[in-house]
């Protein structure tokens, strides 16, 4: 059984977990305000300056090589916003997996001495029990490992295929149109 202090500390740790975790969670908030801030205040700047060299535009070729020449700019930094948002959004759930990982070590500690606890003070006959007990707990155990391990498997495929993905935007976005013939 747990003692009053044993309770009472489990509880201020579940606390500073609390407060550890809503703090990464408003650093992330934060960060995603600052990327969305710059991402505006270049978007206003971008705007400004094509209009100005769209109203110094003297006939229709000089506009489409206007328009083509903001494009390009347009999609790279759509992709480098894109990757941004990705990167924060990866390192912050990962700070929240690390800590929920930590979390669940400790707890399942906890309960396997809780287990031990008990087994040792179990009654005549209840061995039975107890295995049944210590089996279950131990093929748990394998089964958060084994979801663990699945999702780090996935994060890790999203992340390459996010690179990719951006690798092949900006490569199509930069490669020169062919030229028309007429």
């Amino acid at each position: 059984m747990m003692t009053a202090e044993q309770m009472i500390a489990a509880q201020k740790a579940n606390m500073e977990t609390l407060f550890g975790l809503t703090e990464k969670a408003f650093a992330g908030v934060e960060k995603m305000v600052e990327l969305n801030m710059a991402a505006a205040k270049a978007a206003i700047g971008d705007t400004q300056s094509q209009a100005h060299a769209a109203m110094n535009v003297k006939d229709v070729q000089e506009l489409m090589a206007l328009q083509a020449g903001y494009l390009q700019p347009l999609s790279e930094k759509a992709v480098a916003f894109s990757r941004h948002v990705y990167e924060i959004a990866s390192t912050t759930s990962k700070e929240f997996g690390e800590a929920v990982e930590g979390k669940a070590a400790e707890a399942q500690k906890s309960v396997f001495g809780l287990v031990d606890s008990v087994s040792k003070n179990a009654p005549a006959g209840s061995e039975s029990a107890v295995a049944m007990m210590k089996s279950a707990m131990t093929a748990s155990q394998t089964a958060i490992e084994s979801v663990q391990k699945a999702v780090k498997q996935a994060t890790e495929a999203a992340e390459a295929n996010m690179q990719a993905l951006a690798t092949s935007t900006v490569a199509t976005a930069t490669a020169k149109p062919a030229s028309r013939k007429r």
